[in-house]
């Protein structure tokens, strides 16, 4: 069930009971009027309720959808529509037209909705033994956040018109449903909170599937970052979860607007169970998935992620959409040491990598930096190489050659590359309805004629890629796609344009020489319209008009239309449909009867085209794999190309990577993010950075408040990123050793949903940095020990950066404001360098205040050889507009402070002297005795 947005079924509890009682009563159905007894649509509602009681459900009627009870208030309420008594309960509706937005708004609200379609005609019900009854109905979808896929939330109008693909291509957030399943392996663990979490995350709307298992302690630090990286929209987790995880996702949630907020779904404890698990998945993948070969598979992953699964199973079958699970080959681990970069969730915010942390939108981060791609699947693309740096300098420079060639070529091939990208609708996705035959015929068509122009234009561009195309990962990628989309040209031809735009089944199939079912249906339906016609000499003889034909008047088809003077010729068996003041318009029981029997064909005919159809989608389904690995194509190509251009900005290099050294050597380097949002007037001060594991790995650096630093250190870590991403890299020149993750720890916040100070949590991440950093890491420490006493906190700095330097032996950026740190540059000499953002102090003026007020600071922003020995806090209090009093005020009490000190360092000197002096003294006279 829903946890943020229960549905409350209280008004159902006493409807419930009432209507089993009325289950015993004979005339239940007899007496409509009665408030105490339900209408039959009533009843039928309810029962539909009772098996899904956490969805909001909308029900066909006739032209609309209807809402009912606490349903019809939640609608009310949301979409802003009326609400009214009818009957036992609240109603509200909506035209049926309306539906795909009004169940969009619903799911945005984190509502799960079903949809409840008629599942009977009007003319077949009347020919049939029930014709009475109430129409049958039945659940055909249900839609959350993570599975809106399906017809009733596609745009059913202008489709494909220019416009709206832009609109389809705008639609590009991934859309995961993330299972996470706790495994506490003994009772101390729990205690502790170390815990063995597996995840499953899959995207129903594009088939990826990833999985994940990983030991976490309290801090729940990796949980953390996987929910980071994938963004999930919706996340199944078990009725009890530990305490610190139940904290981290109270805390994830808290942080987002209500439309934004993840959907929880809360499942039985029993389906994580492994016993249960283990069971459920051996049934599903021996019965629905026959292999022993996709079975073998599952069962060699870890028990967590096992019972993810299983949970995973469960919930897509209530869609329909677990089909996407049955080739375990296309699932693939989320995060791989040996593959990847670890990136964790505090780098990622810290770093701004895919959002900034003022709004948490793109714009303002790394990605948004990156991102000059122009499909929607390209740019889902682009979001994984960013959170998943490369640890193959081979993959590396492959990326970075196809980049080079991109930029540096002459040829024309590569802006045809490039238009063919433009304006392309979401084939990612819309593969992905195809593939669990929830697309309709509109989108479909826009699917497959996309696919099918593509690979025409790409297989023209196929001698000129040979000649001019020379990288691998461009010329593979682009070469092997037509051979993967040569089996779509066969569907489209299959296909009528006209009948598929506007979504006719009925005349969808050019040739229905491979669909018999329909063909005979037809002939049926000529065979009565041909009867009809025939029926037509005879009415001309009845009523004495040689020149008499059928009109159709308002949907009436075959009526006789007769001047109402010679109304008198028209026999008395007619049946008068309509008149005027002119005509009237009759049917003969010869129609009547024809007429009846045609209606329920063509509607027989209707249904017999939708599993036509669906069967249709089955079999394009057998092509799913190669065509969407085209598309995976397609999309590397978009991201090159987006690299690319990002390499055209000005003063962009080709960054050195090297796999056996461990340096970080950047010449003139800037910020990617502030140099781009500063644009061209405004020119980012550039900086030089020289670490080497076997030289100067650590700079510690200082200086005032306000000067740079921090920009400085994110600037060199999202170089290092960029590098490894395969993407140039803003400085004159940057050399890159392979590094294997990249540890932050910045900022001054608490985190009350964990229950942790701001000092905790400083802790906390440095303390998870220490176990986790290796010699190849890059590690970033900003202030640390900023959250307490000064003693302690100097205390803290200098250990921990004791041991970065003596044991851990990364490539380490130390921000500080406490001088005594600045010492360990005399301990270790050849691996230590002490630096400071330089500024300048305004004499002038701060000799006119005598004391009594800040100096004035201009910034360098320039990183600089040396210790800066004062922060100039009180400078930032002065642009903070600190009211002047309060800033005199300080300033004497600096000063007076920094006497104070000086004075007692004096003193500590002066004792330090005296103390050597009669040492040596004692020394002399022990020399002399002997």
């Amino acid at each position: 069930m829903l946890e943020e947005l229960p549905c409350d079924l209280g008004q159902f509890s006493a409807s419930f009971k009432a209507y089993e009682n009325t289950q015993n009563t004979s005339d239940t159905n007899l007496n409509k009027r009665t408030k105490s007894i339900y209408t039959p649509l009533e009843l039928q509602f309810l029962e539909m309720k009772k098996q899904n009681k956490d969805a909001v459900l909308c029900v066909e009627c006739g032209y609309k959808y209807r809402f009912f009870g606490e349903d019809a208030k939640i609608a009310a309420k949301e979409l802003n529509i009326s609400c009214h008594q009818d009957h036992n309960f609240m109603t509200a509706s909506i035209p049926s037209h309306r539906l795909f937005v009004h169940v969009r708004r619903l799911v945005a609200k984190g509502y799960k909705v079903g949809v409840v379609k008629q599942m009977e005609t009007a003319a077949l019900k009347a020919a049939g033994e029930n014709k009475s009854s109430l129409f049958s109905r039945k659940l055909t979808a249900l839609y959350t956040k993570s599975t809106l896929i399906g017809e009733d939330i596609l745009f059913q109008i202008n489709l494909f018109s220019d416009s709206n693909v832009e609109d389809v291509t705008t639609d590009v957030p991934d859309n995961y449903l993330l299972c996470v399943c706790e495994n506490g392996e003994n009772l101390k663990d729990r205690k502790k909170g170390d815990i063995v979490i597996g995840i499953m995350a899959i995207q129903p709307t594009t088939g990826e599937v990833v999985f994940d298992s990983f030991r976490d302690c309290a801090s729940r630090s990796e949980l953390e970052s996987r929910v980071l990286r994938l963004q999930p929209v919706e996340m199944i987790l078990p009725s009890s979860l530990s305490d610190q995880s139940e904290k981290l996702i109270k805390s994830i949630t808290s942080m987002r607007l209500r439309d934004d907020r993840i959907r929880i779904e809360r499942m039985e404890n029993l389906y994580f169970e492994y016993s249960h698990a283990f069971q459920l998945i051996t049934g599903f993948y021996t019965k629905e998935v026959p292999g022993p070969q996709k079975l073998s598979v599952i069962l060699s992953l870890d028990k967590p992620v096992m019972c993810s699964l299983a949970a995973v199973i469960a919930y897509l079958r209530e869609f329909n959409l677990e089909k996407m699970l049955y080739n375990p080959s296309n699932f693939k681990q989320l995060s791989s040491e040996t593959e990847y970069m670890t990136v964790n969730g505090t780098t990622m915010k810290n770093l701004e990598i895919i959002q900034n942390q003022t709004d948490m939108k793109t714009k303002g981060s790394l990605l948004w930096v990156l991102d000059h791609t122009k499909t929607s699947f390209g740019r889902r693309r682009l979001k994984k190489w960013v959170t998943q740096p490369l640890m193959k300098c081979s993959e590396i420079n492959a990326r970075l050659d196809a980049v080079s060639e991109i930029l540096q070529s002459e040829s024309s091939v590569f802006g045809q590359i490039r238009n063919l990208l433009c304006k392309l609708p979401d084939i990612e996705r819309g593969l992905c309805s195809v593939f669990h035959k929830k697309c309709s015929t509109q989108e479909f068509f826009l699917i497959v004629s996309t696919l099918s122009c593509l690979d025409s234009e790409i297989q023209a561009l196929v001698p000129v890629i040979h000649s001019y195309v020379k990288t691998p990962l461009l010329q593979n990628a682009l070469l092997e796609i037509p051979a993967l989309l040569f089996p779509v040209k066969h569907y489209l031809k299959i296909l009528n344009e006209e009948a598929a735009k506007t979504g006719d089944k009925t005349q969808l199939f050019k040739d229905l020489t491979d669909f018999p079912v329909i063909r005979k249906k037809k002939e049926e339906i000529l065979g009565v319209i041909s009867k009809i016609q025939l029926h037509l000499l005879d009415i001309r003889k009845q009523i004495k008009n040689p020149s008499a034909e059928y009109v159709t008047v308002s949907g009436q088809e075959f009526t006789v239309e007769v001047k109402n003077s010679h109304i008198s010729s028209v026999p008395s068996d007619w049946v008068m449909v309509s008149s005027t003041k002119a005509v009237s318009r009759f049917h003969s029981p010869f129609i009547i009867e024809n007429y009846r029997h045609l209606n329920q064909l063509r509607e027989q005919l209707v249904l017999d085209c939708s599993a036509e159809w669906l069967r249709f989608l089955d079999h394009f389904s057998e092509h799913y794999h190669p065509v969407s690995k085209a598309v995976r194509h397609l999309a590397t190509v978009d991201c090159l190309f987006s690299l690319a251009q990002v390499a055209k900005q000005g003063d962009y290099c080709r960054p050195t990577v090297q796999d056996n050294q461990r340096e970080i050597i950047i010449k003139n380097g800037r910020h990617p993010v502030i140099d781009t949002l500063l644009g061209e007037q405004d020119q980012y001060v550039p900086n030089s950075t020289n670490l080497s594991g076997n030289g100067e790995r650590v700079m510690i650096i200082t200086g005032p408040n306000m000067g740079g630093k921090s920009s400085y250190i994110k600037q060199v870590a999202l170089i290092t990123v960029m590098a490894q991403i395969g993407s140039y890299v803003p400085a004159k020149e940057a050399t890159v050793g392979i590094v294997d993750g990249i540890f932050t720890r910045m900022g001054a916040a608490d985190n009350i949903y964990k229950g942790r100070s701001t000092f905790m949590e400083e802790l906390t991440d440095t303390a998870e940095i220490i176990r986790k950093a290796t010699s190849r890491s890059l590690v970033i420490l900003d202030e640390l020990g900023r959250g307490t006493s000064t003693h302690d906190g100097i205390a803290i700095a200098y250990a921990t950066l004791e041991h970065f330097i003596r044991d851990v032996e990364s490539l380490t950026l130390f921000v500080t404001h406490y001088p005594s740190v600045c010492e360990l540059e005399k301990v270790y000499p050849d691996r230590v360098g002490n630096y400071h953002m330089a500024f300048l102090v305004n004499e002038g003026k701060s000799a006119e205040r005598k004391g009594t007020s800040p100096e004035f600071i201009t910034f360098l922003y320039q990183i600089t050889k040396g210790v800066s020995a004062r922060s100039y806090g009180l400078n930032v209090a002065k642009l903070a507009d600190i009211p002047e009093e309060i800033l005199k005020k300080a300033a004497h009490k600096s000063k007076e402070l920094e006497g104070i000190v000086n004075m007692k360092r004096s003193e500590r000197l002066y004792i330090l002297v005296t103390l050597e002096l009669e040492k040596k003294t004692l020394e002399k006279l022990k020399i002399q005795k002997v």
